[in-house]
């Protein structure tokens, strides 16, 4: 597991979104989205408010004893709570993940690609990961497309650890160098597309 320590408390922003740690006052939302069978059909599933307390924890808790965890993604525009994005690596974990869930408000706005790219940036330039992945239900679908876009391609399945081992799931994902190479590219093109006529 990276023993990398980042700063104590990093926020991260992006044009629409601020990443930070989480709060005790993002459990309201936190616990409404774990309340939603569509939201949670390939996670979770549909925890009561004590269960979601419970699962809630794990993130500041991570973010205390590793130095990193999901992130709550708060939308700029609102000050609402939209979700989670960010590294998670568990005991037993199958790599290095970068993982997402959004409030179901938050659907359809390009918000998890926004929030991705960024956690994704800081895991490697802060915790000096070689590798991102996303573990993902083999039928869902939007978040297969949300790591395409991400540039991960599929390398397998696995199943999860315990206490989910009876649990499957595809693998997605990158390198540093693969990464990196995309950014580049990415920038390249921004760059051109600022100077043409």
């Amino acid at each position: 597991m990276p023993s990398a320590v980042p700063s104590p408390e990093p926020v991260l922003e992006t044009e629409r979104l601020i990443l930070r740690l989480p709060q005790r006052g993002d459990f309201e939302r936190y616990a409404e989205a774990k309340t939603d069978p569509d939201g949670t059909r390939y996670t979770s599933g549909v925890l009561s408010r004590p269960e979601a307390w419970r699962k809630f924890l794990e993130y500041p808790g991570a973010w205390m004893l590793q130095g990193f965890a999901m992130f709550s993604v708060v939308e700029k525009s609102s000050g609402l709570w939209i979700g989670i994005i960010g590294p998670w690596q568990p005991e037993g974990w199958q790599g290095t993940e970068v993982g997402w869930s959004l409030h179901r408000s938050a659907w359809g706005k390009g918000y998890a690609y926004e929030a991705a790219e960024a956690a994704i940036d800081w895991s490697f330039d802060v915790l000096g990961w070689q590798e991102v992945i996303h573990s993902i239900n083999p039928d869902n679908v939007r978040s297969q497309a949300l790591a395409q876009r991400l540039g991960s391609r599929k390398r397998g399945s696995c199943s999860l650890p315990p206490p989910r081992e009876n649990v499957t799931v595809d693998i997605w994902g990158q390198t540093r160098e693969e990464w990196l190479a995309r950014r580049a590219r990415q920038q390249s093109s921004d760059h051109q597309a600022t100077r043409a006529p």
